[in-house]
């Protein structure tokens, strides 16, 4: 890299050696890190130098990130819902594909009614406070394992001024307080313990307790199932975030559970990533 090289010049060049798909990217997220600037500030200002101390930050986030550390965990933020939310080690990187999961849920949350929600395995807070941004009279209560995870969260809800929310430990609906609920949320762990993604790109930096859920990825989405029944209101809603190819034994599932209205909706790639079902008459 030359002495002080201009925002187009550093992006072009670390693209070219970085190599990756998503190079440009990753690239210019870092590069606005460093710079303490929204991304947009390098389009609009491209021949602006760069000085000796950004360069060094930049150099050393590009050879992070050659080694294959996420992005999200190079910069401590990821975006989620439009919403910027902090990310670390601790958390499972908040994906595009969950906003499908949140898009199903306020279709069955009406603004400006005052419901109950929980959101099982709450993570970095990415759903819950979602759902908490569209539905501010809704009652959120966010449960995880890791106390680790839920600083995370409250952090998050508290930088996004979210007050609607109440983050508490606990696995999956045991630490539920009584009451029962309009709509249960979760984006549990669904992968197979002997799936060999688990060994490849971001995956390898997330928590695996927030991924791996048995031989076959179903064992968490099964507890969630059987407790829900127990806290769910009469035509509640539970709403589940599963692999691709699970969609048919989540169906399956939901149904042997005494869930009506089972259905299974794609992502933005088309593939079916969310399966619902209603308790109540029919079950």
């Amino acid at each position: 890299m030359i002495d002080t090289p201009s925002i187009r010049t550093l992006l072009e060049q670390a693209s070219r050696e970085l190599g990756t798909e998503s190079a440009r990217l990753d690239t210019e997220i870092l590069l606005a890190a460093c710079l303490g600037k929204p991304r947009s500030y390098l389009r609009t200002w491209p021949e602006r130098s760069i000085d000796q101390r950004e360069l060094e930050c930049f150099g050393q986030l590009l050879r992070r990130r050659a080694r294959g550390e996420p992005v999200a965990h190079l910069t401590g933020e990821r975006e989620f819902w439009s919403l910027p939310l902090a990310v670390t080690p601790d958390t499972l990187i908040p994906r595009p594909e969950t906003e499908t999961l949140v898009e199903q849920a306020l279709g069955k949350l009406p603004p400006d009614t005052p419901l109950r929600v929980a959101d099982l395995g709450t993570g970095s807070g990415a759903i819950a406070l979602a759902i908490a941004t569209e539905r501010p009279r809704c009652e959120i209560i966010a449960t995880d394992i890791s106390e680790l995870a839920l600083t995370v969260a409250r952090h998050n809800a508290e930088r996004l001024g979210l007050g609607n929310v109440r983050f508490i430990a606990g696995d999956w609906c045991k630490s539920l307080p009584a009451g029962r609920f309009d709509v249960i949320l979760s984006n549990p762990p669904y992968v197979a313990e002997r799936d060999p993604h688990l060994d490849s790109g971001d995956v390898r930096f997330d928590p695996r307790q927030a991924l791996v859920a048995g031989p076959e990825g179903m064992d968490a989405l099964r507890q969630i199932a059987r407790c829900a029944n127990d806290h769910l209101r009469r035509d509640g809603w539970l709403i589940v975030e599963h692999g691709y190819d699970q969609g048919g034994k989540v169906m399956q599932l939901l149904q042997a559970e005494g869930y009506s209205e089972v259905s299974t909706h794609n992502d933005g790639s088309g593939l079916g990533r969310v399966t619902m079902g209603r308790y109540g008459p029919g079950s």
